[in-house]
């Protein structure tokens, strides 16, 4: 009766968050409800434009995932969020950061891990964490491919058709969290051409559920995508690339993760201008914990 009743809550928020516009205190935002593709689930775009939005400019793109939670508390299901316009309109507002829309991309939640699993790696995870993983994370019909090229050719080419975009890889972006911080590591290593960087916050690096963590989680599953990062990652300072962790609830995992893709990058050659890595102290998993340094990694992707 309790998993009922918590089920109806968060479909009751859900359905609420659907139907409602998010407020921002700066800039406006404007939805896409429900965008035609044949790629993926249907699903929610929401793009904020800023304070000032005219077509006389170029503006570059910010993609954002779980675009939900990205800009008003009071209509998301656990009544927090990034609060993103607050810190993209201040940055734009003292000259900091170059001109920029955001354009934030809803998930389905029970299609999350599915879009957000890098999807190549999965082969090469052995059995039975394969198994596991696919049952139990990805309802056994792995989706991160498709939801990329949903991305790069059904949803940029709209936002560059509607929207007063710079359409370069240099002026175009994904920044996400925990299993959105993997996707944007991943669709900059698939569409090196397409992105120019990305911000990963508080990176879900052991790839597994929480429950499916334990000490062959490494080696069976985190080192398959760190494999599959040497191989594919972009050559050293072509782009930029943000991770940040915490040490308080789902973040306290990451900090051995975050090291040995610290390692890897480090050997391949990425400076400080191209890769940053960053640890807060006290810091937890959350959008609370987000909004508070989201303008770390704006700063590193769209700072003058």
């Amino acid at each position: 009766m309790k998993l009922l009743f918590s089920s109806f809550i968060l479909l009751a928020a859900m359905t609420t968050m659907a139907q409602q516009l998010p407020k921002v205190s700066t800039g406006k935002i404007e939805r896409i409800q429900n965008f035609p593709t044949k790629l993926i689930e249907t699903r929610n775009v929401d793009i904020w434009l800023p304070e000032g939005y005219n077509a006389g400019k170029r503006y570059a793109v910010v993609y954002m995932h779980d675009g939900q939670m990205l800009f008003d508390p009071a209509i998301t299901w656990n009544k927090t969020a990034w609060e993103a316009d607050e810190t993209f309109g201040r940055l734009l507002r003292e000259g900091k950061i170059h001109d920029c829309i955001i354009v934030g991309i809803w998930n389905i939640p029970e299609r999350r891990f599915a879009d957000y699993f890098p999807q190549k790696i999965i082969d090469s995870i052995p059995e039975p964490t394969r198994t596991a993983i696919l049952e139990k994370q990805i309802n056994g019909n792995p989706s991160a491919d498709r939801y990329l090229q949903f991305i790069v050719t059904e949803l940029k080419p709209y936002i560059d058709r509607t929207y007063s975009t710079l359409t370069d890889a240099e002026n175009t972006f994904m920044i996400g969290s925990s299993m959105g911080g993997l996707i944007s590591l991943y669709g900059l290593c698939e569409y090196p051409e397409v992105f120019g960087g990305v911000a990963c916050l508080s990176t879900h690096s052991p790839l597994a559920s929480y429950e499916l963590i334990n000490e062959q989680t490494d080696a069976e599953v985190a080192v398959k995508f760190r494999n599959y990062l040497s191989r594919h990652l972009p050559a050293a300072n072509t782009k930029k690339i943000y991770f940040d962790y915490g040490d308080q609830t789902g973040d306290a995992f990451y900090a051995p993760y975050q090291t040995k893709i610290d390692d890897l990058m480090t050997s391949m050659g990425y400076d400080e201008d191209h890769w940053q890595t960053h640890f807060f102290a006290g810091e937890s998993h959350s959008e609370i914990s987000w909004a508070k340094r989201l303008s770390v990694p704006v700063l590193f992707l769209l700072g003058h």
